[in-house]
């Protein structure tokens, strides 16, 4: 092997800092020595796929592989590509072959003076075209970890001297290596900051933080709630969380959170309902730079910014039907593959599913799957609507009304009896929401006086599973279902004038939650009246 070429190899390689450029650097540089037909190398990854292993017999414990991740070389017949890397040798498993007992021991490997008829010697052929006399494997260590194995097939006989070079090839690959990795995690965990940051602002912005102050009052169906998310928050258990709208579904996912061993990793929640059909993958899944028109950079997807923590599917009801055979493998696996991009990423994710609609009637319907309704369904929590659990009124409109008076600087607001008796009777079709807001509206009216609400007559209860179905009867396709929407939506934000929170607004005259019609008119590219 002519080492003149390796300094200037050395230097090529210190100056790449992604892993695939780093690699190439090293086996193009060897490959540029005279004599070196073939140089490979094989870093220690999982063995994912020991199925396909042609080794798998052999593997002491289909556990941990070496992966062919760099190939190149001078091949004697046209046609060869000494790139490739799904060859037969693409894998060894730790401990098996020369290149995975290589790995296991951590000691150099020389073999000179090869005939080509040894027995181990797979492909005796390829020897004899490639007139190969040398064979030697370096462990690939850094701080005292194998990362895996750099191997030459060469035509000359390498003196000890060239085998001590290969050794400084090889410890000084090992630290490239670890370095690359290093920089790759680095501008992970900056992208999943950047994405994280991103996810809050969209939040403040759009006003889904929650309702603050968690789980208040002491009536019955609320206390079974409570000893529900204590038994379950412990666990990993998946959790359907059923309920009208406003009860306070997101509030309970964040006590079963901060009840876990999770509490202190992130708790991402995700709208089904205002992710467009055509990017939902990349959207909970991620994409990759380049996958499509416009993605200009690597992007986390939900599941991904979870990682760790939990992660909530609200209003999972409105997920298309074609899109939940990949969010049900993906719950199965605990893995995703970003769209454009082939490799899995494994995750450990809690997950938490929130809907208005009767899941079971959706399947029935033919809108849900079974097998994901059942495997959502684990431990369901069923929140009653406020107007069953009339002894919370009370605390609750106390509570909100104090903390709507510090944010305003206002007094403690004082509430009359006759107040709190028509807050009590009220039916409450907004559930908790409704009563968050009518409790703001009448502090902000009260210029530091008595609370006076407007609750207006008893409105007829909400739907919970919308019909599919037009008042003829006949089924409509989603690009109808969408037009339909589109005028409704238009409708109520002309007799609002433009108005979509609090009383009055269109998100009550259409009797769905404002941060979803809100984000409905982002999808729809709504233009509100002005």
């Amino acid at each position: 092997m002519n080492r003149t070429q390796l300094p200037n190899m050395l230097v090529s390689v210190a100056q790449n800092r992604t892993l695939p450029e780093v690699l190439r650097a090293i086996v193009d540089g060897l490959a540029r020595c005279s004599d070196v037909v073939l140089t490979r190398i094989w870093l220690d990854g999982p063995g994912d796929v020991c199925g396909a292993c042609r080794f798998r017999v052999e593997c002491p414990d289909q556990v941990r592989c070496l992966h062919l991740v760099a190939s190149a070389g001078n091949p004697s017949e046209p046609g060869l590509d000494y790139t490739r890397l799904d060859g037969a040798f693409k894998r060894f498993p730790i401990g098996v072959r020369k290149i995975g007992r290589t790995a296991r021991s951590g000691q150099p490997l020389l073999l000179p003076m090869v005939r080509g008829d040894e027995d181990w010697i797979a492909d005796r052929v390829w020897f004899a075209r490639g007139g190969i006399k040398t064979f030697a494997a370096q462990p690939l260590i850094f701080r005292g970890d194998v990362l895996g194995v750099l191997a030459i097939f060469d035509r000359g006989t390498l003196t000890q001297e060239d085998f001590e070079w290969l050794r400084v090839v090889a410890d000084h690959a090992a630290v490239s290596i670890a370095n690359a990795r290093a920089f790759e995690e680095i501008e992970s965990l900056k992208a999943r900051l950047e994405a994280e940051n991103s996810y809050l602002r969209e939040e403040v912005a759009l006003g889904v933080s929650g309702l603050v102050g968690g789980l208040i009052g002491s009536s019955a169906g609320l206390a079974k709630v409570m000893q529900q998310i204590q038994l379950v928050a412990p666990t990993d258990a998946t959790v359907l969380i059923t309920g009208e709208s406003g009860t306070g579904k997101e509030v309970v996912a964040r006590a079963i959170h901060d009840g876990s061993a999770r509490k202190d990793r992130p708790f991402i929640k995700v709208n089904c309902s205002a992710v467009p059909e055509t990017l939902f993958e990349s959207e909970f899944f991620g994409h990759a730079k380049g996958a499509f028109t416009g993605a200009l950079r690597d992007k986390l997807g939900r599941f991904e910014l979870a990682d760790g923590g939990t992660l909530l599917l609200d209003e999972i009801g409105e997920v298309p039907l074609a899109m939940q055979a990949k969010l049900l493998r993906v719950l199965q696996e605990q893995e995703v593959e970003r769209v454009g991009e082939a490799r899995v990423r494994k995750l450990n994710v809690r997950v938490l599913a929130a809907t208005n609609r009767v899941l079971r009637d959706e399947v029935e319907a033919g809108r849900f799957r079974q097998d994901l309704f059942y495997r959502l369904s684990v431990f369901p929590i069923e929140l009653p609507p406020l107007r069953e659990r009339r002894d919370d009124v009370v605390p609750l409109a106390a509570h909100f009304a104090n903390q709507a008076a510090h944010r305003l600087n206002q007094p403690p607001p004082r509430f009359s009896q006759a107040a709190i008796a028509e807050l009590v009777a009220h039916d409450w079709p907004g559930n908790v929401r409704e009563l968050q807001h009518a409790v703001e509206r009448a502090l902000i009216l009260s210029r530091g006086g008595r609370l006076r609400f407007e609750l207006g007559p008893r409105t007829e209860r909400p739907r919970t599973s919308p019909p599919a179905r037009d008042v003829a009867g006949a089924t409509l396709t989603r690009a109808e279902l969408k037009r339909k929407e589109r005028e409704s939506i238009e409708h109520a934000l002309r007799l609002s004038a433009g108005k979509v929170f609090g009383p009055g607004g269109a998100a009550e005259l259409l009797q769905m939650k404002p941060t979803t019609l809100a984000s409905r008119i982002k999808a729809l590219s709504i233009r509100r009246p002005t």
